[in-house]
């Protein structure tokens, strides 16, 4: 009989290892003599400890020699460190900056913990211990370190600096699947001075001591080091692929697929890339009907596919594995955007149109959620489309190889199916609504997405003569608006104020409550109201399309549509009021930055925005200043000024705009001055993040907004003191789906304000009901119908 000769461990090596755990409960011990850790934080600690040890002794006893080194044991006491930071992490929810002494803590071990990882190089160099289970601890170490810390990070830049602390992981997964990932690849100084880059740049940003941007362009800087030092090494391993790579055990002692499991991670691979496929193919595009079961259905496509799949030859069969990846990995890409889309705007994706909504959606997230957010929505939405693209093509060629290797089973399976397609199509059987078993789906989504194309592409000429199709270009200005002569007329938009607002839902019992209080408040000041609704041409976004609609007179419902008309010269309501004798304002509290359509489209003769309204006071969110401060100092900039023209201005108020948190109060109209009463309102208040935990939180924070609005709309109308005001507020559109929920209409109240019954009655034939809060049974218009027929009822 052989007789195995057993290895001996070194007594040091079975200290040191003994000795690991105990300095990581150590040091764990310090940390919360300093600021405290719950179980959590003490759990996640150990577990860094436990983890590393068994690693530890799994490398050593591979690598057939259980001398652990000077060198390592240096990183065995870094690795101790970076269990402690995970513990820090943990303990504060990810987000360091909630507790400074925490924060504190965690940078002095981070740049510990980086000060180790250049020391143990070199010792290992000068000792002559250099081996490659300490070049792989050492490296391991580093990359969890890199992962903690974005982790950290994420949470104030955004989740896609995961990314950064992600991608060593993502690259050995990927080397299961494609075991030429597994070759080991020549040794690089620059591979260390991006890795000591990633972990350096993520330290000062989790410090806080930078600003917002600077962090943000630092961190992207670091991404795309680390991709170029990733790219590197994976193009060099493809180049020496080789067909032998494919089953050969991984080179490095601690870390590699178990040859046992090899098996398991080829059919896991199939089973990602059958999914995969099944989604481009059969996937709804619409949030409310993800569900397991709208996935139970057989795609006509797939069947094609795998037909050809069995028919063509190989090289014929690879090229079209090719071709077809790529058009699935478009396909796929639609229905995220569909599904993106819908959630948002509650219709479907127009690749004609939409693109151009992307830089002013991007924008408008940012003021809204904050510029990492934005930037942060931008980078991952670039990876997914790419992850889309090439995993789609990934997941055809593996299937198309396993369709070639394969190919009695599958014809059978492809028969058995065509048969039941057949069955299901003929009876129409359906186990989801609207989603047959027999799916021609895909096919379907794709004659949609060439029909808006096409479509697209023909509206040009057909909108380009309704803008010449002007009867009231060529009016005078004697032939205008003759029956509001010595009015000021306000248009006043409330942002996201919809049908959901006033009537069918939880939250309208409160804005209708506001709306009755405000109707008996202005009859006591002697103003009339009549209400109805407009049919608005956006939803839950995009407010410059509905402001245009109501001014041109034309249906702007995209943004192809709007930058051709703000490039020509419609006649706006704005023109009609300034050709008739009018002053003419526009008033957009959110911008900060100049808007040149303002003078060049809508020629305002004045124009407020964030800059030059004197404003003093916190931001709330998206909204720069509450909607009480922008009609104040309107009123204070132009209604209270002597021997003035009548004014007619556009005010776009933005209290009520999505995340509808923080929200102001209500102040009394003679203390809000330069808008420092509203020091301190944004942190008394939910803020954003515990708003948007619930759907029902964010519908009562929407109720709340419109509730301001509104409430701050009256109270102008009171404290103005001007007989001649004439007050037009509407919506721009719907909420998003969110609040107005799926099918939801696009309507809008409408409300005209006027304190000279003799405004009230030029518009009695229009139906519109008395008071602020319109009932179902209101007339509804389309928006762009309004232009022409308030000309119309003024003109005499």
């Amino acid at each position: 009989m052989r007789t195995v000769r057993r290895l001996r461990p070194d007594p040091t090596v079975v200290a040191f290892l003994a000795i690991g755990p105990g300095f990581q409960c150590l040091v764990l011990g310090s940390v919360a003599g300093l600021v405290g850790l719950s179980s959590a934080g003490w759990l996640a600690g150990l577990g860094c400890a436990a983890t590393v040890d068994s690693l530890l002794r799994r490398g050593l006893t591979r690598s057939g020699s259980l001398i652990l080194g000077p060198a390592n044991r240096v990183t065995l006491i870094r690795a101790g460190i970076v269990g402690a930071i995970a513990a820090l992490i943990v303990e504060t929810g990810a987000d360091p900056a909630t507790r400074p002494g925490a924060l504190a803590v965690l940078l002095f071990l981070a740049v510990l913990a980086q000060i180790l990882d250049a020391v143990d190089g070199q010792v290992a160099r000068r000792t002559g211990t250099v081996t490659p289970l300490g070049a792989r601890f050492d490296m391991e170490v580093d990359a969890f370190l890199i992962f903690l810390l974005s982790v950290a990070v994420s949470r104030s830049v955004g989740w896609w600096v995961l990314a950064i602390g992600l991608a060593r992981y993502g690259y050995v997964a990927a080397g299961w699947v494609l075991p030429w990932l597994q070759r080991v690849v020549p040794a690089r100084y620059w591979r260390k001075t991006v890795a000591a880059v990633q972990a350096i740049t993520l330290t000062v940003a989790v410090s806080g001591l930078l600003s917002a941007s600077v962090v943000t362009g630092a961190v992207l800087i670091a991404l795309a080091l680390l991709a170029e030092s990733f790219g590197r090494d994976v193009w060099w391993q493809w180049r020496q692929r080789t067909w032998q790579d494919v089953g050969q055990p991984h080179r490095y002692p601690t870390i590699g697929l178990d040859p046992r499991w090899r098996p398991a991670a080829r059919h896991t691979a199939t089973v990602l890339a059958l999914v995969l496929v099944w989604f481009a193919l059969v996937s709804p595009v619409q949030l409310s009907r993800l569900q397991l079961a709208a996935f139970l259905r057989i795609p006509a496509e797939g069947l094609v596919l795998t037909a050809l799949a069995l028919w063509l030859r190989p090289r014929a069969r690879r090229a079209v594995s090719v071709l077809a990846g790529l058009l699935l990995g478009v396909l796929a890409t639609v229905k995220v955007c569909d599904l993106a889309v819908y959630a948002f705007f509650d219709r479907a994706f127009n690749p004609i149109t939409d693109w151009g909504n992307l830089p002013p959606a991007l924008s408008s997230l940012g003021d809204s959620f904050g510029r990492p957010v934005a930037v942060g929505a931008a980078v991952a939405a670039v990876v997914l489309v790419l992850i889309l693209l090439l995993g789609m093509v990934a997941a055809c060629w593996r299937l198309g190889a396993l369709i070639a290797r394969h190919p009695r089973p599958v014809r059978r399976v492809a028969l058995a199916s065509t048969a039941v397609w057949m069955a299901c199509a003929l009876t129409g059987v359906q186990i989801v609504r609207d989603a047959p078993l027999a799916s021609t789906s895909a096919t379907g989504l794709v004659a949609d997405q060439v029909s808006a194309v096409r479509v697209g592409l023909s509206d040009r000429r057909a909108f380009a003569e309704a803008v010449a199709n002007d009867s009231y270009r060529s009016r005078t200005g004697d032939q205008l608006l003759n029956g509001l002569r010595g009015k000021d007329v306000v248009i006043a938009f409330v942002e996201s104020y919809g049908r959901v607002a006033v009537q069918g839902s939880e939250l309208s019992s409160g804005v209708d409550r506001v709306l009755r209080a405000g109707t008996a408040s202005l009859q006591r000041a002697g103003f009339g109201a009549r209400s109805a609704f407009l049919t608005s041409p956006t939803f839950g976004g995009i407010s410059w399309l509905a402001h245009s609609s109501l001014q041109s007179g034309l249906w702007i419902d995209n943004q192809q549509r709007y930058n051709e008309l703000v490039g020509g010269n419609r006649f706006t309501l704005s023109d009609a009021f300034a050709r008739a004798g009018w002053r003419t304002v526009g008033d957009v509290p959110s911008n900060q930055q100049d808007w040149p359509q303002a003078r060049s489209f809508y020629h305002y003769d004045a124009l407020y925005d964030a800059r030059n309204v004197g404003y003093r006071g916190p931001g709330f969110s998206y909204a720069t200043m509450p909607d009480q401060y922008i009609l104040s100092a309107f009123a204070r900039n132009e209604l209270a000024l002597q021997d003035r023209p009548a004014v007619m201005a556009e005010i776009d108020l933005v209290s009520s705009h999505e995340p509808w948190a923080p929200l102001p109060r209500l102040v009394p109209w003679d203390r809000i001055g330069d808008g420092s009463v509203f020091t301190g309102m944004p942190q008394q208040g939910p803020s954003r993040t515990a708003v948007w935990r619930s759907a029902g939180g964010v519908r009562q924070a929407y109720g709340r907004s419109i509730e301001y609005s509104l409430a701050s709309l009256v109270q102008f109308v009171e404290n103005v003191h001007d007989d001649n005001l004439v007050l037009l507020l509407l919506g721009d559109h719907q909420p998003a789906t969110i609040v107005s929920g799926s099918g939801a209409s696009h309507d809008v109240p409408i409300t005209v304000v006027a304190h000279d019954p003799a405004v009230l009655e030029r518009i009695h034939s229009w139906g519109w009901q008395s008071g602020l809060l319109p009932d179902p049974s209101a007339p509804v218009w389309r928006m762009d119908s309004f232009r022409d027929r308030f000309l119309a009822a003024y003109a005499r």
